[in-house]
C-alpha cells in the first residue's frame, strides 16, 4: 500500500474497492485468544484535516496514524489496545497532489462516497451498524430513511449527544459504554472535525466496535438534512463551494480562512513515503514496550519495598528531580509532599525545595523531612532566582519537575507526564491544572502578540468563543480533553527534558515573578522541542504561591511587556504597551486594579515594584554558603572600606568566603580600618595601580570562583551567593549582580544623565559598568593576568562570547553615583580613556590571537548603538530633555579625554571624590 505525506498528514492510497475490504475485514474479525480486536480508525482527509492535524494544525501529532496508532495516552492507562488508522484520500487538492507524486490517477474517497457501498457490505454480512452524532431529529429522520431504504441492515443504536457530553470524561465513558452494550460492529462518527477523530483516539477502544468511521457530515446526508452537491460540482472539485452556499455562516471560516494556508503548503510539504521509510511496531511490541523496563515502573503499581516512599539524595540517578520554589507556604508544602511520596511507589524521586527567605513555618515543617533536600537561597530571588539557585541539583535524572508548593499531585500524574514525554518525544510536557473544586482551571496559553493583547483587554473573561487570535488563553473546553501541541502554559507544574533543561540553563531572572515561564516555553521551542498538554495527568492548584497585591498585579502587566520587548522591535513592544495599557484603564474602576495603569505609564515606577530582597544571615545559611574568594582593590578608600565590607563581615568572620582587600599605594588608613574586620585578609601593594593589586591578589587567594569588587561598591551576602552559584554549578565563565544607581544626593543634571543611561538596554547586559563581576577558575584563564589597562572590566567583558557570562537578577549591588558635573565629567574621562586603550591593545595583537566577536568593527565600544538606544528611551519631554544632558556630558567628556590624552603622556587616575565624602 502506498502512503503520501501531505503537510505532515501520512494518507493511505487506495481504490474504493481495497478501502471496502480492509473496513469490511476488520469489521468481520473476531476476537483471538481472548484478547479484543483491534479497532480501525477510518478518516477521510481532505483540506479541513490538513489544517488541524497537519503540520501547521492545533492537533498536529495527537493522532499518530502514521506509525498506525494514535499518541493518546490513556490507549495504555485505560488497558485498551491503541486504534489502527486508515487515512483515505479526500478533497480534489489532495488528490491531484497525490496524483502528482505516484504518476499514478487516484479516486477520492469521501465519506460521503463510500457510506453506501459499505452500508451495502454491512447489510449483506450481517453487521451491526451504529451512528454517533447529528441531533435528535437528524437521528430520528435517519432511523426513518435507514428503515425504509435499508431494511435488512442491523441497526445497533442511534446516539446525539450534546457537546457538553463529549467534552465530558464520565459521560464520554458513558456513552462508550453504551455502543459497546449494543455489540455495535461499524460505529458511523458524525461529531465534525477535529471533535470525531479526538473523540475516536480516546474513547474508540472503548466503545467495543471494530471499526469507527470518522465521516463528518455522513449523518445529515443520509437523513436527507444536507443536500449533496450536484455531480458536476464535485467532478471540477467545486463542492466545496455549493456547502459554503448551503452554509456559509458555519462554513466560511473554515473554506475562506483555515484552509487556504494548508492549500498553498501542500505542494511545497508534501513527499511520497517508500517502503522502508516507514516500518510501524506492531501493536503486541508497542504495548510490550510500554509495560516492560523502565515504562513499567512508570505504569505499573508495585511493592517496591519498605523505602519505596522516600526520596532519593543527591547524586544518585533518579527518574525525575522535583524543584519547588517556596515562600511563606506553611499551610500547602506538607500535602504537596505527602502526593509527591505516594508517587514514589512508580518512580524514583529527588525532592529540592529552595526557600525564598520564608517567615511562617514552612522551614520547620520542611526540617521535618530529612530526605528533602532544602536550600536557603538567602532572600526573596523570586520564583526564577530560587529555581536558578537549585538547578544545579538536578543533574543526573531523566526529567526535572518544576512545581509551585501549593499544588496537589494526584495519583500516577508524574508517571502519566513522563510516559508522554517518552512517547511523543516533548520536551516539556505540562498536567491538567484542576481549581480546588475540582473544576479545570483555564491554564493553557497561547503566545503573546497585539492581537491576543487587544482582545483580551476589550472582552476579558467573556466572550470565551472568540477566535484564537484574539485571546491568549484557550478557553475551548475540547483542549482541556485531548493531549497536544502547545505554545505555553502556567508554569504551576512542568516536566522537561533532563537535557533539555541542562541546554536552556538559567531561567531569565529579570522576571521576578510572572512572565519567566513564557520565556522558557519560548526558548524551548526556538531550540525545536515540542511543548504537549497531558490531560490524563492532573494535579489540583490552590493557587495560594504568590499571594495578590496591587504592587504583584502590576509587576504581572509589566513583566509582559518586558517579555515582548525582549523578543520583538520597539515598534512592537510599544503597540503591545499600549494594549496593555487600554486593558487597565477599560478596569481602574475596580479597587484591586487602581494604581496598575499609572504603574505602567510610569516607567520609572517599575523600580520600585517586588524585586529581589535581602534577610539576614545565620549560620545555618552560611553552612551551605558556596565557597570562593572576593578580591577589593582599595586606593585610599579610607571613607568608603568599611561600608563595603560591612555587609561581607560575616561571611569573612565564618571563613564561608576568602576576602581580601588589595591596597595599592595607599597613604590613608584605609589598610588598618580593612584589619579592623575578622577575618578579611589585607595585602599592601606599592604601586597605586589597580591592575596591579588585582594580580596580586590572585596570586595569594586560594579558592575559586572570584569576585572583583571596587572599594566604593557595596554588595550584599545574598549577591555573593548568587554569583558563586552560578559560577560553580551552570558552566558559566564570567558573571556578574544586578546594580542600581544611588543618585539621590547628587545634583539636578547628574540625576537627569542617569535616568536616561537606566533606560539604555545595553547599560544593564555587559559586565562592566556595576564595578563588580566575577569569574570561574576557567573563565579567569582565557586571560591569565589582567592587562595594563584602565578599564579592566571592559576587558573581561570582552573576553567572553554570549553564551559564556551571565548578568544575574540578584538583590542589586549599590553604585552611588557621582554628585557633582565635574565629578562626573571625570569618570566619564576616566572611562572613554580606558575604550581608547582597549581598542589600541586590541589592534596592537597579532592574527594569531582571537579576539571577540563583541569586539569586531568597534572602534568605539558600544557607541552606535548606545545612540540607537539613546534615541530610542525618548518617550516624551522629560526622557527627551534627560537623552539632551547625557548626550552633553558624554560629548563633553569625548573631546575632553582626546585633548589630554595628546597633551599628557602619563595618564591620571581621574576619581570621583564627591560620592565618598
Amino acid at each position: 500500500m502506498q502512503q503520501v505525506d501531505l503537510v505532515g498528514v501520512v494518507v493511505d492510497l487506495l481504490g474504493l474497492e481495497d478501502a471496502l475490504d480492509r473496513v469490511t475485514q476488520r469489521a468481520l474479525a473476531t476476537q483471538e485468544h481472548g484478547s479484543e480486536v483491534r479497532p480501525l480508525s477510518v478518516v477521510s482527509a481532505n483540506l479541513d484535516h490538513i489544517a488541524q492535524f497537519g503540520r501547521l494544525g492545533r492537533w498536529y501529532d495527537t493522532l499518530d496514524y502514521s506509525l498506525g496508532m494514535p499518541n493518546v495516552s490513556c490507549a495504555v492507562q485505560h488497558g485498551s489496545n491503541s486504534d489502527d488508522w486508515l487515512v483515505l484520500l479526500d478533497g480534489a487538492p489532495l488528490v491531484a497532489e497525490a496524483t502528482r507524486l505516484t504518476g499514478k490517477t487516484w479516486p477520492r474517497l469521501a465519506g460521503s462516497d463510500i457510506i453506501g457501498p459499505l452500508l451495502d457490505r454491512a447489510e449483506t454480512e450481517g453487521l451491526s451498524v451504529g451512528f454517533l452524532g447529528g441531533s435528535y431529529v437528524v437521528q430520528r429522520v435517519l432511523s426513518r430513511s435507514v428503515t425504509r431504504t435499508r431494511p435488512s441492515l442491523k441497526v445497533s443504536g442511534y446516539w446525539a449527544p450534546d457537546r457538553k457530553e463529549l467534552i465530558d470524561h464520565e459521560a464520554s465513558l458513558r456513552l462508550a459504554d453504551s455502543i459497546r452494550s449494543a455489540r455495535t460492529q461499524i460505529l458511523v462518527v458524525g461529531l465534525g472535525k477535529p471533535r470525531q477523530e479526538l473523540w475516536m483516539a480516546k474513547y474508540g477502544p472503548t466503545t467495543g466496535a471494530n471499526v469507527l468511521l470518522a465521516f463528518g457530515a455522513v449523518v445529515d446526508f443520509l437523513a436527507g438534512s444536507i443536500q449533496r452537491a450536484p455531480s458536476w460540482a464535485s467532478e471540477n472539485g467545486l463542492e466545496w463551494a455549493w456547502r459554503l452556499a448551503l452554509e456559509p455562516r458555519r462554513l466560511a471560516r473554515r473554506y475562506l480562512v483555515d484552509d487556504p494556508p494548508s492549500l498553498l503548503r501542500l505542494r511545497r510539504e508534501s513527499r511520497l513515503i517508500t517502503s522502508n521509510s516507514l516500518n510501524p511496531p506492531s501493536e503486541n511490541e508497542f504495548v510490550a514496550a510500554a509495560l516492560d523496563g523502565s515504562t513499567s515502573e512508570t505504569l505499573s503499581e508495585l511493592d517496591r519495598s519498605p523505602l519505596a516512599r522516600c526520596f532519593s539524595p543527591h547524586g544518585q540517578q533518579v527518574d525525575v528531580t522535583v524543584l519547588a520554589v517556596t515562600f511563606n507556604n506553611a499551610d500547602t508544602i506538607e500535602e504537596l509532599i505527602a502526593t509527591l511520596r505516594a508517587e514514589t511507589e512508580a518512580l524514583s524521586l529527588r525532592v529540592v525545595v529552595a526557600d525564598n527567605g520564608s517567615s511562617d513555618s514552612t522551614l520547620e515543617l520542611l526540617a521535618q523531612h530529612p530526605d528533602v533536600i532544602t536550600v536557603r537561597t538567602g532572600g526573596n530571588l523570586g520564583y526564577a532566582g530560587g529555581l536558578n539557585t537549585v538547578m544545579h541539583l538536578a543533574r543526573g535524572c531523566e526529567a526535572v519537575l518544576v512545581l509551585n508548593p501549593d499544588l496537589m499531585v494526584q495519583p500516577q500524574a508524574i508517571s502519566l507526564l513522563l510516559d508522554r514525554m517518552r512517547r511523543s518525544g516533548a520536551g516539556i510536557v505540562v498536567p491538567q491544572l484542576l481549581e480546588s473544586d475540582g473544576s479545570t482551571y483555564i491554564s493553557l496559553r497561547r503566545e503573546p502578540s497585539i492581537f491576543t493583547a487587544i482582545g483580551d483587554a476589550l472582552c476579558g473573561a467573556r466572550f470565551t468563543g472568540r477566535p484564537s487570535w484574539a485571546s491568549e488563553l484557550d478557553y475551548d473546553a475540547e483542549s482541556y480533553q485531548h493531549p497536544h501541541r502547545i505554545d505555553w502554559a502556567t508554569g504551576a507544574a512542568l516536566l522537561i527534558n533532563g537535557s533539555l533543561a541542562q541546554r536552556l540553563g538559567a531561567w531569565d531572572e529579570q522576571f521576578f515573578l510572572y512572565s519567566e515561564e513564557v520565556d522558557y516555553f519560548r526558548r524551548a521551542r526556538e531550540g525545536g522541542e515540542s511543548i504537549w498538554y497531558e490531560p490524563a495527568a492532573r494535579m489540583t492548584h490552590h493557587m495560594g504561591g504568590s499571594g495578590a497585591s496591587t504592587a504583584l498585579s502590576a509587576l504581572m502587566a509589566v513583566n509582559r511587556i518586558r517579555y515582548v520587548r525582549k523578543y520583538h522591535t520597539k515598534n512592537y513592544a510599544s503597540a503591545f504597551r499600549s494594549a496593555v495599557l487600554l486593558a487597565e484603564g477599560l478596569r481602574a474602576f475596580k479597587p484591586n486594579r487602581r494604581g496598575i495603569f499609572k504603574t505602567i505609564l510610569d516607567e520609572s515606577s517599575w523600580g520600585e515594584l517586588p524585586r529581589p530582597s535581602v534577610v539576614p544571615q545565620n549560620q545555618d545559611a552560611l553552612a551551605d554558603f558556596p565557597s570562593g574568594t572576593i578580591i577589593i582593590p582599595a586606593h585610599n578608600e579610607e571613607s568608603v572600606i568599611a561600608r563595603t565590607l560591612h555587609h561581607l563581615a560575616v561571611l569573612a568572620a565564618s571563613g564561608s568566603v576568602q576576602v581580601i582587600v588589595a591596597c595599592n599605594g595607599c597613604t590613608d588608613r584605609t589598610a588598618s580600618i580593612a584589619s579592623s574586620f575578622p577575618g578579611v585578609k589585607v595585602i599592601e601593594v606599592e604601586e597605586a595601580s589597580k591592575v596591579a593589586a588585582l594580580n596580586a591578589a590572585d596570586e595569594v587567594a586560594t579558592r575559586w570562583p572570584r569576585v572583583y569588587l571596587d572599594a566604593d561598591i557595596e554588595m550584599s551576602p545574598t549577591a555573593v551567593k548568587m554569583v558563586l552559584d552560578r559560577l560553580t554549578h551552570s558552566g558559566a565563565l564570567a558573571a556578574r549582580p544586578a546594580f542600581e544607581y544611588d543618585d539621590s544626593r547628587a545634583s539636578a543634571l547628574v540625576r537627569a544623565f542617569y535616568r536616561a543611561r537606566r533606560r539604555i538596554p545595553s547599560t544593564s547586559q555587559a559586565l562592566w559598568g556595576a564595578g563588580v563581576y566575577g569569574l570561574s577558575k576557567e573563565g579567569h584563564a582565557k586571560f591569565g593576568a589582567f592587562p595594563t589597562l584602565t578599564a579592566d572590566d571592559l576587558f573581561v567583558d570582552q573576553q567572553f562570547e554570549t553564551w559564556e557570562k551571565v548578568v544575574l537578577n540578584t538583590p542589586p549591588v549599590r553604585v552611588v553615583t557621582p554628585r557633582t558635573v565635574a565629578s562626573l565629567s571625570a569618570i566619564l574621562q576616566r572611562n572613554y580613556r580606558g575604550q581608547t586603550e582597549f581598542t589600541e591593545n586590541a589592534k596592537k595583537l597579532p592574527q594569531s590571537v582571537p579576539v571577540p566577536t563583541a569586539f569586531l568593527g568597534s572602534g568605539d565600544i558600544g557607541s552606535r548603538r548606545t545612540t540607537r538606544e539613546l534615541l530610542g528611551s525618548v518617550r516624551g519631554p522629560g526622557s527627551a530633555f534627560d537623552a539632551a544632558i547625557y548626550a552633553f556630558f558624554v560629548a563633553s567628556a569625548r573631546l575632553k579625554q582626546k585633548r589630554l590624552s595628546a597633551k599628557i603622556a602619563i595618564p591620571v587616575w581621574e576619581r570621583d571624590v564627591s560620592s565618598r565624602s
